[in-house]
């Protein structure tokens, strides 16, 4: 039921001339009337209020001009009446506090400032109306709001009610000159003082209880954009702002009609009766459209100081000084007239992406329309460097980019592993991409799990937010797994089902299926999402409710994994689910007993034979490509373009190149892996894939076949002359691969980039197979990376037998066959040193 609303006193004063006899009555009945609300119900209050403040300055000035002529009532001179903040906004709620400034000139009134100000406050006092009020000449004024941001914040929305507006018109032109010209430092302050307001009280798009005035993307910060504007330095992006700004007044209102109390926490008991009084479902559905609209505030928010602190560092440059700004992400897109005078240092990040003044930007050359994988590319290239895409291009590329054919590409796929393995980095780009449409368009089941609640103490995020939190935790876990790629997918979509009814575990295998048919995994790997989604409360629910020596516990737990790599790859997601829920949902016990639980289903699924090398055998052209090495004594390459597949099968313009084959047959020697990578990394071809095997075509000697799938981190691919040529030198010693990579290392620009967890190196399960012991590189994928474990590997005087070399996202995941010199496996103390001597490289 709706908390009825205690009737305010009656003014002392009589109403003025227009006005109700009874401004509480005429005040009771505007709010019950159920034809006025939002915004034409806050416009009107306002109004009304307005008229009542009229008619008590015009009383007050009469009393104490001519207290003896009763009823007289001539217009107050010297003095004016000023609504500021909420109430200077025409913005009146029902509990909202009265805002005003009573500014006089400093000579007509003398010392009858003060009992005037006694005349208008007392009837307000009385009529129980809450009163925010002050006494100033504008000299005073302006000294105030130069010591007080809060107070300078609400004068900028100062608009005359009464009395003298010429008093007013200089009170607003004095504020606003005064705030552009100190803006440089005061938005700094305005900025730090949003930060800890939402270090106080949260971020309102994720809080059950939240304060729709105080929270991170609540009133406040919409009062902060405007404050903005005003500066003249930069504005926020208005495309749904407005929307946002009224539905979390509306809910403010609700709120103060339900409770009867100037209240802006919008707690559980109230909820469902806020819902009812504006027409809604039920309090989840007023929570999504609150969270919706806080969102749409913090995006506004996060993009406009972006905007304030390239203004700044371009003012900055230009040898003005300014206070530093620490913003947690940077760059909108727009080109303020100060950057775009001055020259601006592009740098390339990915094909069509660049960074510019610390953000992702689309190259010049970027055509949307012809990319369908540019978002991705765009969104995951900036996650890397730890920078922000601009507001302008992740805009354009909602506008321009077309859908991805389905199922996607594989450099899609790619692009959204390398994303979300970021980490924390990943969040602020997924929000961009998020409040543009293009994660919904990617994944439309995404829609039903976003902004949606979860009521439960336990968990601290919306099911969205928290299934990305999930996927930034899987990103610290990643060196654990052998399929990063699934791992950081898995954790993705682990809670999807829960925009639908029955248990979210089964709904979410059967979406988990779909989306990952979509995003192109093949049908193994389509099984193990689909596995991972439908489990992941297994492991956790097993060690917590089941007896661990109890054998029948344990054959449970291996019968639904089937296989260790299905068991590591649940254990970390089980990790990064409970880690990304909150504290209550993870601690050293429960972890202790997961670990127990995986340590003895890991143990009976152990056993089987160790990892065997490839055994595919050569194809007719890698055989001639082995003869003609072996009977040259020199490299020889052989090219092939990798298409895309036809218009009618990928939704786009067929014979589009995706990467290029490369196959290169060399003489064996000490050192080739090494090498022949670090050529490539000289030429800023990133390896996809990659395969090493050694051949004997026809008792010519040994010949390795280094079969690559390659890309050009962005521009052209060299010319494959070029590439044969440099193989060849590289070879001969006429080209310094290693000199040559530190040089440009130690030129490129440094970036603070997206941690990554450190490098894991280690001897794959048994150990050897029968001819090789198998070594293990899990790592962050870098250029020349392969060239430096090749090295390392030469320098513990092993032999590379047999290579796979894959990326995964931005983690590289390689095996290789290694042997001692007379070609027989590596006992365990050495393959151990040797293990360690290649993560200390790495490292």
């Amino acid at each position: 039921m709706t908390a009825p609303e205690t009737a305010p006193h009656t003014p002392r004063t009589p109403a003025p001339d227009g006005a109700p006899a009874d401004h509480g009555a005429a005040r009771q009945r505007l709010l019950a009337d159920p034809g006025l609300a939002g915004v034409r119900r806050r416009a009107v209050l306002a109004r009304l209020t307005d008229h009542w403040l009229t008619g008590l300055l015009a009383d007050a000035a009469a009393a104490v001009r001519s207290p003896s002529a009763a009823g007289e009532r001539p217009a107050p001179v010297g003095v004016a009446l000023v609504a500021v903040g909420g109430y200077g906004r025409g913005e009146l709620s029902p509990r909202s506090d009265l805002d005003v400034l009573l500014l006089h000139d400093g000579t007509t009134w003398g010392g009858g400032i003060s009992s005037l100000a006694e005349q208008l406050w007392y009837p307000v006092w009385d009529s129980g109306v809450a009163l925010d009020h002050s006494v100033r000449d504008l000299a005073a004024a302006r000294e105030v709001a130069a010591d007080d941001l809060k107070a300078q914040l609400g004068l900028l929305d100062a608009r005359h009610v009464a009395g003298d507006p010429s008093l007013t018109a200089a009170l607003r032109s004095a504020v606003l000159a005064d705030w552009r010209a100190g803006a440089a430092r005061r938005l700094p302050e305005l900025q730090e003082m949003c930060r800890e307001r939402a270090e106080r009280h949260g971020e309102l798009s994720f809080l059950l209880e939240p304060d729709l005035k105080e929270a991170r993307g609540g009133l406040r910060d919409l009062v902060a954009l405007d404050a903005v504007a005003a500066s003249w330095l930069a504005d926020a992006p208005r495309d749904g702002l407005g929307e946002a700004a009224q539905r979390l007044a509306d809910v403010r209102d609700a709120l103060h009609l339900v409770t009867g109390r100037a209240t802006e926490r919008l707690s559980l008991q109230e909820q469902d009766q806020v819902a009812a009084r504006l027409g809604l479902l039920d309090a989840d559905t007023l929570l999504r459209q609150v969270y919706r609209s806080a969102r749409t505030v913090a995006y506004a928010s996060d993009v406009t100081w972006r905007e304030v602190g390239r203004v700044l560092r371009s003012r900055s440059r230009r040898g003005r000084r300014t206070p530093r700004l620490a913003f947690p992400f940077s760059g909108t897109g727009r080109t303020s007239g100060a950057v775009a005078r001055g020259a601006v240092e592009r740098r390339p990040l990915a094909e069509g992406v660049v960074e510019q003044d610390g953000e992702a930007v689309l190259a010049q050359a970027a055509r949307p329309l012809q990319d369908p994988v540019l978002p991705l590319r765009a969104a995951a290239a900036a996650a890397q460097a730890g920078i922000a895409v601009a507001h302008a291009t992740v805009r354009r590329l909602a506008a321009e980019s077309r859908p991805l054919p389905v199922p996607w590409p594989d450099e899609a796929r790619d692009r959204l592993v390398a994303l979300l393995g970021a980490g924390a980095a990943c969040l602020p780009v997924w929000e961009a991409l998020e409040a543009e449409g293009l994660v919904t368009r990617l994944m439309p089941d995404w829609e039903r799990v976003r902004c949606r609640p979860q009521r439960n103490a336990v968990h601290r995020w919306t099911v969205d937010r928290h299934l990305v939190e999930t996927a930034v935790r899987a990103a610290a876990l990643t060196r654990r797994v052998a399929r990063p790629d699934l791992l950081l997918v898995a954790a993705l979509l682990h809670d999807i089902g829960k925009g639908w009814p029955g248990d979210h575990s089964e709904a979410g295998e059967v979406i988990a299926r779909d989306l990952a048919v979509r995003m192109g995994f093949d049908a193994d790997d389509v099984e193990v999402l689909a596995l991972l989604v439908r489990h992941h409360l297994l492991l956790v629910d097993t060690a917590t409710r089941r007896d661990p020596d109890d054998p029948a516990t344990v054959e449970a737990v291996t019968k639904v994994v089937g296989s260790p790599q299905n068991l590591e790859l649940l254990h970390a997601l089980t990790e990064a689910d409970a880690l990304a829920t909150g504290p209550a949902a993870w601690s050293a016990w429960r972890a202790s007993l997961v670990n127990d639980l995986v340590g003895r289903a890991a143990a009976l699924l152990a056993g089987g034979p160790p990892p065997a090398p490839p055994a595919a055998e050569p194809g007719a052209e890698e055989e001639r490509l082995a003869v003609e090495a072996g009977r040259t004594g020199g490299p020889v390459l052989s090219v092939r373009a990798q298409l895309q597949r036809p218009e009618e099968e990928a939704g786009g313009p067929a014979g589009e190149p995706l990467g290029v084959e490369l196959t290169l047959a060399v003489p064996d020697r000490p050192g080739l892996l090494g090498t022949v990578a670090g050529v490539l990394a000289l030429h800023r071809l990133t390896v996809r894939a990659a395969s090493v095997r050694e051949l004997d075509p026809v008792g010519a000697g040994p010949v390795l076949l280094l079969s690559w799938t390659v890309a050009a981190e962005y521009g052209d691919l060299p010319e494959a002359a070029r590439l044969r040529a440099d193989v060849r030198r590289a070879l001969d010693g006429g080209l310094d691969v290693a000199r040559r990579l530190a040089e440009r290392d130690a030129a490129a620009p440094r970036r603070r980039g997206a941690p990554a967890p450190p490098p894991r190196v280690t001897v794959a399960p048994g150990g050897s197979s029968v001819s090789a012991t198998v070594l293990e590189v899990r790592a962050q994928d870098a250029p020349g990376l392969l060239h430096r474990i090749g090295r390392a590997l030469e320098d513990t005087g092993v032999r590379v037998r047999t290579a796979r070399i894959s990326t995964l996202g931005a983690n590289a995941v390689d095996a290789f066959y290694v042997t001692d010199a007379e070609g027989r496996p590596l006992d365990g103390a050495r393959a151990a040193g040797v293990a360690a001597a290649v993560q200390r490289a790495l490292a």
